[in-house]
């Protein structure tokens, strides 16, 4: 059975790939030039979707056709050469083309999940014990279509993580004259209001103390994004110990939670050849 659906993985591929450099199937450096050929992207880029979706080690996904190391190393070089980040941004694109992003509304809010390895971003979890955990400070639109995040332990606050991942907004060109921001009471402070004026945006923070229910204002968004990530049980439970790997992760969760909801709100008003016969 496959991990994604084909009207969601070919879409992702035809992508991808445009993004990657060519390469010769064989190294030229070869002295007799007829070293092992290169294992294709298309495989190692289905393993990866593999590794995301089920969150089993490297080891458990190899097979005869690509080994661990070879995923291992392939991931390295497409991290280096930007290929997760760009295809993100490209995802987001095509979204605020087609469909168009909501972003007068914006929602904020932190996860804390499992990092049982540690790591660059890992920390002292409050919720788990004191075990290692990952906060992450996720950003989306008034849909629920993540823009931005932000990596950290688990024991960091989410109020001082929320000007970082503001920035994040500085990448998705212009923007309306109002936006306003959906906080929770953890960041109901004198701070982060000076903060959101001096951005010149709106905030709607929930009070302490005060019962306010998720549904009260356009905060229930971040809550489902980031129920839509954990769904990828890489990012619920996360053995990478190097930020630069779980940011690409995070970026492919994010394409494809963007392109899948792309396909879901086109598929009423586009046609195309490769469109499915009943709605997403």
């Amino acid at each position: 059975m496959p991990v994604l659906p084909s009207w969601l993985t070919e879409p992702l591929w035809g992508q991808f790939v445009a993004l990657l450099p060519e390469r010769p199937e064989y190294h030229p450096d070869h002295p007799l030039g007829c070293h092992r050929p290169r294992i294709r992207d298309r495989i190692v880029f289905d393993k990866m979707l593999q590794l995301l979706r089920f969150g089993c080690s490297y080891q458990a996904i190899a097979d005869t056709t690509c080994s661990a190391t070879t995923i291992r190393n392939r991931r390295d070089e497409w991290i280096r050469l930007g290929v997760f980040a760009r295809l993100k941004q490209i995802a987001l694109e095509s979204y605020d083309r087609i469909v168009g992003l909501v972003l007068d509304q914006i929602a904020v809010d932190g996860s804390i999940t499992k990092a049982p390895g540690g790591g660059e971003v890992a920390g002292r979890s409050p919720v788990d014990r004191g075990k290692q955990g990952l906060k992450r400070s996720g950003m989306t639109d008034g849909y629920g279509i993540p823009l931005g995040r932000v990596l950290a332990g688990a024991n960091r606050h989410d109020s001082p993580l929320l000007a970082p991942t503001l920035d994040r907004l500085d990448n998705l060109g212009p923007l309306p004259d109002d936006i306003t921001v959906h906080l929770d009471a953890g960041y109901d402070s004198d701070k982060t209001r000076t903060l959101l004026d001096e951005r010149g945006l709106h905030g709607r923070i929930a009070h302490k103390g005060e019962k306010a229910p998720i549904q009260a204002s356009q905060r229930w968004h971040v809550e489902r994004t980031h129920a839509w990530q954990n769904a990828f049980h890489r990012l619920a439970r996360c053995y990478e110990r190097r930020a630069t790997v779980i940011d690409a992760f995070f970026d492919l969760a994010d394409t494809i939670i963007t392109v899948r909801s792309l396909i879901r709100q086109a598929w009423t008003t586009h046609r195309w050849d490769e469109r499915p016969h009943r709605r997403p």
